[in-house]
């Protein structure tokens, strides 16, 4: 896994991490500023708008980032829910430390990184799955739009696998023939889903956000 606001006024100080240096594609007005700021990406504002905006990130939660590297979304995790959050982070990508935050290299579609997943948090749960993948590009669209379906439904499996009761999703999606079957499925484990567009998008880049609140608890097995 590979992934990765307008201005946040709560947010005080320095992120975690500050002065570590990420891979940015495009010297624009948000990479700059991340750069200035200490962020490891210019993602970092996409997850300062949208937690925000629907308070997404609780003091002292159980936060986890599927594809974390390169560790911009770990620093506002990390800065927004506080010291005495749990903050995880996982990619296949090695992701330098973070003061605060344990990072793991794995694949969660594994058995053994979900289960490292699980361990890495008091009572193997989390309040909160935070996930800014995209697929690997081939430029043929069909391919490319079932690239990001699969990416798509992982997330939401690792999420209700994961996540308590009430438990939030944040996930990265692009509009193509598969977003509705995407929402159907979102709709069926979550009691709140909705799709928004952030500030700090790339211009013409097609992606949207998937916010999904109010985990709906698993029903018993009798079998």
């Amino acid at each position: 896994m590979a992934g990765r606001k307008q201005r946040n006024r709560r947010h005080r100080g320095a992120p975690n991490g500050a002065g570590k240096k990420g891979n940015y594609d495009r010297k624009d007005a948000y990479y700059r500023r991340a750069k200035a700021e200490g962020y490891r990406s210019r993602a970092a504002y996409k997850l300062l708008e949208v937690a925000e905006r629907y308070q997404l990130l609780p003091r002292g939660g159980r936060i986890l980032d599927l594809g974390c590297w390169p560790g911009g979304w770990l620093q506002v995790a990390a800065a927004v829910a506080g010291p005495n959050a749990t903050i995880v982070g996982v990619d296949l990508k090695e992701t330098e430390p973070l003061p605060g935050v344990t990072v793991l290299t794995g694949d969660v579609r594994d058995v053994a990184a979900l289960e490292a997943v699980r361990r890495a948090t008091p009572g193997g749960a989390y309040d909160v799955v935070l996930a800014d993948l995209s697929p690997n590009l081939s430029g043929v669209k069909s391919s490319d739009e079932a690239r990001a379906s699969e990416l798509n439904d992982m997330t939401i499996a690792v999420a209700e696998a994961v996540l308590v009761p009430g438990g939030k999703l944040l996930m990265k999606t692009f509009m193509s023939g598969e977003t509705q079957a995407m929402m159907r499925r979102a709709r069926s484990g979550f009691s709140s889903v909705r799709l928004t567009n952030l500030a700090a998008s790339r211009k013409g880049s097609g992606e949207q956000y998937l916010v999904a609140r109010d985990r709906r608890p698993r029903a018993p097995d009798f079998g």
